[in-house]
């Protein structure tokens, strides 16, 4: 098993201060850099940083991944050209993760003007056009969200891995169909094992092997030796993903994924507690101990790396995503230490 670091937008660092924690990753024995992509910071630009700075210290640098791009912002020819590109500057070590994004929420389509594709088949398209493109044809594509007639993009790039965002079994199978590697998030030992068989299922349906896709998570580590506001934080990271917006339907997305693990029934009392008043500090202090401590780590450095380990089963790749107690490059040192390969790795 790999162990990657991952890092966000919420710790605020500056460029600055990512060239200082490439350095450190590199130091500490992390295989790899990985951050989210958004509408704020460029992903691409931050992992095109670390790449070069962790090549400072090593001969080619740190592999650095993207999980993941949210697909329906972008083209399929832009985001290959893009992807393409860093894949050339990281001589081969970059790694393209692709999930839906807003597509589930009405209120985000409406605001960017996004159709309403369905979200299996257009992550479909994304997958079969962009890996397409990233290797050179001439791609011929005709699906709700990408049609393409003999597009190229004006690169070759050395092989740039796609892997796809997944959390349910119709998106687990279409990672196994189709991509490189499985995006997992907020998940207990159990559903690690559980995507596998699912992912499996979809590899040997298209005549792969199933061990060539490789399956990779984030796992959140908050660590600071005043548990309380380490749970805070930790808990604040968690809520929204978890709890469902008012009149969203509680099936889709990570909504659905939290109730497939069993936790359906206190989310529902919690989102009833908020749909009566409560504000966030009461909702913080009412989350289920049991459902944070099943998903991942808040507490003093000394608990962090055995807790990481046994969330990490099963994975090919572990990331160790930091949630800060406080903006700042402490906060990341500080857990990339806590959870350094040689305590983490097996």
């Amino acid at each position: 098993m790999e162990i990657g670091i991952g890092l966000d937008p919420t710790l605020g660092l500056s460029f600055a201060e990512h060239r200082e924690v490439a350095h450190e990753a590199v130091r500490l024995g992390y295989a790899s850099m990985w951050t989210p992509a958004g509408l704020g910071i460029d992903a691409f630009q931050v992992c095109a940083r670390w790449s070069l700075t962790s090549a400072e210290v090593v001969e080619g640098g740190l592999w650095t991944g993207i999980s993941v791009v949210p697909v329906p912002y972008w083209t399929a020819p832009l985001l290959a050209a893009t992807a393409g590109t860093l894949g050339i500057l990281s001589g081969g070590r970059f790694i393209l993760g692709i999930g839906s994004g807003p597509i589930h929420d009405n209120d985000q389509r409406r605001r960017f003007g996004l159709p309403a594709w369905p979200a299996i088949g257009m992550m479909r398209d994304y997958l079969i056009a962009t890996r397409g493109l990233l290797a050179g044809e001439a791609v011929e594509h005709s699906g709700p969200a990408v049609t393409l007639h003999g597009a190229r993009i004006g690169i070759k790039p050395p092989p740039v891995p796609v892997y796809l965002g997944a959390l349910g079994p119709q998106m687990v199978r279409l990672a196994g169909r189709e991509s490189d590697g499985v995006l997992l998030n907020w998940c207990t030992p159990d559903q690690i094992a559980w995507s596998r068989q699912v992912l499996a299922e979809g590899a040997r349906a298209a005549g792969k092997d199933p061990g060539a896709v490789r399956v990779v998570e984030y796992i959140r580590v908050c660590v600071d030796e005043d548990e309380d506001r380490a749970r805070r934080a930790y808990t604040r990271a968690m809520m929204g993903y978890a709890l469902a917006r008012p009149g969203a339907d509680k099936r889709l997305s990570y909504r659905g994924h939290f109730a497939r693990m069993g936790f359906d029934e206190a989310l529902t009392e919690l989102e009833e507690r908020r749909d009566r008043g409560a504000g966030q500090d009461e909702l913080v202090e009412a989350f289920p101990r049991d459902l944070l401590r099943r998903v991942g780590y808040y507490g003093p450095a000394t608990g962090a790396a055995a807790a990481f380990r046994q969330l990490a089963e099963g994975l090919d790749v572990a990331i160790v995503r930091v949630v800060g107690t406080r903006p700042g490059l402490e906060s990341a040192l500080t857990t990339m230490r806590a959870c350094r390969p040689e305590l983490t790795g097996r």
